[in-house]
Order: structure tokens, then sequence, then C-alpha cells
């Protein structure tokens, strides 16, 4: 029997500002990606050292999701969140470097810290960690976001009791152009968002 799944909670980030729920939690004056993710880090207090040595689209991710997920994961608890993300650059912005770093025969300095980074999926690994999650998860690659197929991965996920909570969306970073999507989607009832789609929220 297929149940009817809910959209509770949603978030943006791009153009150095974080829109959660429809409302602006966060935004600075026009700068570089590094610098707006350490200052919204700092804002929001949060605690996880190793989010300094991340990559760019791990830290993107990983904004999102904490926001996100913190208000509803325990640690007293197993949290059954699948996490299903997509971009169209992949780990690119990463490659890129990672590749600067052994073109040069005579300065060839291949660097561990930036090699782990040339996966896209490494981002779910971060979030998993930071919230103990074992549950499924994915990444894909499409040309550009592709709300039906999310929807429908996360209902199946749902229906097939694979997960309690899907957080799912768009996590694309390239050159320090950057926008997040992500939103949680469950099968408890949830009126707020009765009349929208995941996207009819992205577009917003």
């Amino acid at each position: 029997m297929t149940q009817n799944t809910y959209i509770h909670s949603y978030i943006k980030i791009e153009n150095n500002e974080i829109v959660l729920d429809g409302e602006t939690i966060f935004k600075i004056e026009p700068t570089d990606f590094g610098d707006f993710s350490k200052q919204a880090y700092r804002n929001f207090e949060m605690q996880y050292p190793k989010f300094f040595k991340m990559d760019a689209l791990s830290k993107l991710a990983f904004l999102g999701a904490e926001l996100l997920l913190s208000p509803i994961t325990s640690s007293e608890a197993e949290n059954n969140i699948a996490l299903v993300l997509a971009n169209k650059s992949s780990s690119l912005d990463t490659d890129v470097k990672y590749q600067e770093s052994i073109s040069d025969k005579k300065n060839y300095f291949p660097s561990p810290a930036v090699f782990v980074y040339t996966l896209p999926n490494i981002c779910l690994g971060e979030i998993s960690i930071r919230h103990q999650l074992k549950s499924e998860n994915s990444f894909f690659i499409f040309e550009a976001f592709n709300p039906e197929f999310m929807s429908n991965y996360s209902n199946i996920l749902l229906n097939s009791n694979k997960a309690d909570t899907v957080l799912c969306g768009w996590v694309e970073f390239f050159n320090d152009s950057y926008k997040a999507f992500l939103c949680t989607i469950s099968s408890k009832e949830n009126t707020k968002y009765i009349n929208e789609t995941i996207n009819t929220l992205y577009i917003k």
C-alpha cells in the first residue's frame, strides 16, 4: 500500500544567503564561498571542527544538512534518515584542484587531503558521520535539477520502509558558483506544504 509523503522543511543556500522554510536566517555582503561558509558556521555555533578541512561541495551540503537535521536527529536513538543528493558538476571543482597538484612534474605534490574529496558522494559520508546515519544514501549527476526523479526516488525509500525520513536535494558547486536546495520528506502528515512540491519550492 502506497502511503502519502509530505515535505516538512526546506533550505536554500546561494548568493551569500541562507533561507530556511522561506525565511532568510543568514545573509552577508558579497564574498567568496570560503568566507561565507566560515561565517555561517560560526553564526550558527556549529561544533564540528572537521568542517574546516572539507572541500567546498561538502561544506555546502553539510551546512544545509546541519540546519535541517539537527532539530530532528538524536544521539540517543538510531536515525533512519536516507540521503539523496544530486548535482551537475560532480566533484569537478575539487578534481581541478587535485589535477593542478599533480600536473607539474617538477613540482609534483599530490595532496591526500584534496584527493579524499574527488568523489561527489563524500559529502554524504560527512553528513552521515556527523548525524550517525547508517541508512540509504545516493548521489546522482544530472544536467539540471530533476525534481520528479528525486521525489519518486524518495517516495520509494519511504514506502518500502527503507527510511523514516529522506533528506533530498541539489548541491552544486563549481568555480565558486554555488547553490544548495535541500528538503526533508517523510510519511508523517504535515499540512504546511500540502500544496507545494519539491519543484515549486526549488524555483521560489
